[in-house]
């Protein structure tokens, strides 16, 4: 009898101390979900479209914000948020990052270091924030958002040494990216061209490729099979070379005609940039963006201002052929 109930008296105590676990257990899920703001019953669209948006973050600082391979440089924007973006942007066009040699027939194209830098400072305490253009493009196409800032493009034309060993420290220090519009020939290393190991330097450190064309040849002058092997062949090579999606042209020297634009299209691009001062819009051609040729000796200040006065300026023409 009393064996009986010594073993009574511990089931009892047993079964307590189960129910006080069982306590303790929901007590913590509770907490832990209202800290989350949701209950299991509602952690549902929104709930997962944040989770979705916290993986892409975290992939991004994983990736230290560059594209992989064969992406675009907007992949690591995330997710947009469906209503298309508004925003007048800037777009830059700079050439050589050096002093110019005696014998240079465009001295005015060399921005030398020391100005490139103050530059990119004063653009810094402005508050602008550089976006590639396939960024833009997801932003007004889609609304991706793009990283804090007035949003501005700085492409750099030809595809000089001067860009990776003078520009790239600058941009990198700042966190900025920039676009490469590479031409394939006709700029050795010997005559301050980039190799190709420069080239995939600029696209791991989040710069994005696109192109010239094969040789920087007046396009306008050109019959079709030609403008295929300047235009279509141009991005076929460098999509194969440096597995990148090279969705932009620029029109060497700024020259094209509605022939030209719709071999450019015809190529796949979505769309070009032009030498016509301007600030480039939702609302703009896309296979006629204007840009701002920043030239040698202009100061910080003056950049700003150029930047300022051209925000009204006319869309870039039908056609130009420098004149």
């Amino acid at each position: 009898m009393r064996a009986r109930e010594r073993r009574q008296r511990k089931l009892r105590r047993r079964l307590t101390a189960l129910a006080a676990l069982l306590v303790v257990v929901v007590v913590v899920v509770v907490v832990a979900v209202a800290a989350s703001g949701n209950s299991p019953s509602t952690a549902t669209g929104g709930h997962r479209e944040a989770l979705a948006t916290r993986r892409t973050h975290r992939r991004q600082a994983t990736r230290g914000e560059r594209p992989r391979r064969g992406e675009s440089t907007a992949a690591v924007l995330g997710p947009g948020t469906g209503k298309p973006g508004t925003a007048a942007v800037p777009v830059l066009m700079y050439h050589v990052i050096a002093a110019p040699p005696p014998d240079a027939p465009f001295p005015g194209l060399y921005v030398l270091p020391q100005e490139f830098a103050a530059q990119m400072q004063a653009l810094k305490a402005a508050g602008w924030h550089p976006v590639t253009l396939d960024q833009l493009q997801a932003n007004w196409t889609r609304g991706a958002r793009l990283p804090t800032g007035k949003p501005i493009v700085i492409t750099f034309d030809n595809g000089y040494h001067s860009q990776y060993v003078n520009a790239l420290p600058v941009l990198k220090r700042l966190g900025w990216v920039a676009d490469e519009n590479l031409q394939l020939s006709g700029l050795p290393a010997s005559q301050g061209g980039l190799s190709g190991s420069e080239v995939r330097g600029l696209v791991d450190a989040g710069w994005e490729l696109d192109t010239q064309g094969i040789s920087h040849a007046d396009l306008i002058t050109l019959d079709a099979s030609q403008l295929r092997y300047q235009i279509a062949t141009a991005r076929q090579t460098l999509r194969r070379r440096y597995g990148v999606p090279v969705n932009w042209f620029c029109y060497p020297s700024g020259h094209y005609d509605d022939t030209v634009v719709a071999a450019v299209r015809a190529a796949g691009f979505s769309g070009s940039t032009t030498v016509i001062p301007g600030w480039a819009r939702p609302s703009s051609d896309p296979y006629r963006l204007p840009r701002l040729r920043v030239l040698a000796g202009t100061s910080p200040a003056a950049l700003l201002e150029q930047i300022a006065s051209a925000h009204d300026s006319s869309p870039p023409p039908d056609s130009y052929g420098g004149t």
